[in-house]
């Protein structure tokens, strides 16, 4: 059995990241979605809620195990008996970053790959933090996140405008 896993903050997960998934799905036994406790980066959402999301956009695709993880990603990879990592890559800009990570994880974990997967040309802009951007500033995000992260986005942007509302003492 081949068990991928894919890592990320998902912060939200976006139909480019519900697309890589997806299309795993179809090259692999089993994907596991590393839900990544980041301590040096902010995350809109936190741990929890990004789990959830997670539950919620691939409850119908048994092949996906959501999972959280911090520290090496080789170390989780070991413990879930993962041998490929996914990574998407949107750009050169991507690329010339998850090269040498690649290398160094096959340094550090020998007999693991890395297999990089190009969005859908309709998806190749979207990021989360796009999303983020455009939310926050009551934008139209929605054509960007699957439909089940868009109540989980519409809440936090809400909560946010109106803690910006709040008149000062």
């Amino acid at each position: 059995m081949t068990i991928a896993i894919y890592p990320g903050t998902f912060d939200p997960i976006t139909r480019g990241h519900e697309d890589l998934v997806r299309r795993a799905c179809l090259l692999f036994d089993q994907l596991i979605l590393a839900v990544a406790i980041s301590r040096s980066k902010f995350t809109w959402f936190d741990l929890q809620e990004r789990m959830s999301i997670a539950q919620a956009v691939f409850q119908d695709e048994p092949k996906v195990r959501i999972l959280a993880f911090e520290g090496l990603l080789v170390d989780t990879m070991r413990k879930a008996q993962a041998s490929v990592v996914i990574r998407g890559v949107r750009s050169l800009t991507d690329f010339d970053y998850e090269v040498p990570m690649a290398g160094m994880n096959r340094k550090m974990l020998p007999g693991m790959e890395t297999i990089f997967l190009l969005p859908a040309d309709d998806l190749a802009h979207v990021s989360g933090s796009l999303v983020r951007e455009i939310a926050k500033m009551g934008g139209p995000f929605e054509p960007f996140v699957p439909q089940a992260v868009v109540p989980w986005v519409k809440e936090k942007r809400e909560a946010a405008l109106k803690s910006q509302a709040k008149p000062s003492s």
